[in-house]
């Protein structure tokens, strides 16, 4: 009885020359089309793990971690100096889905400096910024703004210690003349106090201090006038 012998099934050719083309683990480097460049670990053709990318449009480097062919992890990106052609990094820190995310820091072109807590590429959280005038906040953010509780300080030294939203005093706070030895208390709106009480603070050691002391003013229960324009405050923004 002769015998069929039948062709042994192969899977096409474009199947293992795609196998082959598949990167993973470590390799060097891969130039995009559009003339993008990295160098480093892979995983199921997807930049995976540790690597460094180099934009051709704009120079700018990334190197660190990544996940799935995202930014993810700790990893610091610089761009370089229009003029000098040096690169300045413009953060260090970690990042979530190829976005700014957790605690980095940023250098602004202008010399600022943000250290802190960052949620989908934007300042959220507990974070100290350092302005170019010299001010200094540090406290709550939300959403690139001073929201919630914080401390601004003046290149004066004089400062504000209270409540803030969308970057603006706002609510009950303190702010604290030094250059007149005087302190003001009470409820700010949109960046403008409202109601408050005025007292002399450290007014002898002050560098300016106005001409003469404010009068003093008996207030039977000066704690419980800030709690009812406190209650009014709120009652109005509810």
């Amino acid at each position: 009885m002769p015998v069929v012998k039948y062709p042994r099934v192969r899977d096409p050719l474009f199947y293992e020359w795609d196998r082959k083309a598949q990167k993973c683990g470590l390799r060097h480097t891969v130039y995009a089309v559009n003339g993008n460049q990295y160098t480093g670990e892979w995983l199921d053709n997807l930049k995976h793990g540790k690597g460094s990318q180099t934009w051709k449009s704009t120079g700018a480097i990334y190197s660190g971690d990544w996940k799935f062919g995202k930014r993810d992890g700790y990893g610091s990106y610089s761009i370089p100096d229009p003029v000098t052609k040096e690169y300045k990094r413009v953060y260090t820190g970690w990042w979530k889905n190829d976005k700014r995310g957790g605690r980095g820091v940023f250098f602004y072109p202008n010399g600022e400096l943000y250290e802190g807590e960052w949620s989908n590429g934007l300042r959220s959280g507990w974070g100290k910024m350092q302005y170019k005038d010299g001010s200094v906040y540090e406290g709550q953010w939300l959403a690139d703004q001073p929201n919630g509780q914080g401390v601004l300080q003046l290149p004066n030294e004089n400062r504000y210690e209270g409540s803030w939203k969308d970057g603006k005093k706002h609510g009950p706070g303190k702010y604290f003349y030094l250059d007149k030895g005087q302190l003001l208390e009470g409820i700010w709106v949109a960046d403008i106090p409202k109601c408050g009480v005025l007292v002399d603070f450290g007014r002898d050691n002050a560098p300016a201090p106005p001409q003469y002391p404010l009068p003093e003013i008996e207030l039977h229960d000066p704690a419980g006038v800030l709690a009812e324009a406190q209650a009014m405050f709120d009652d109005s923004h509810n």
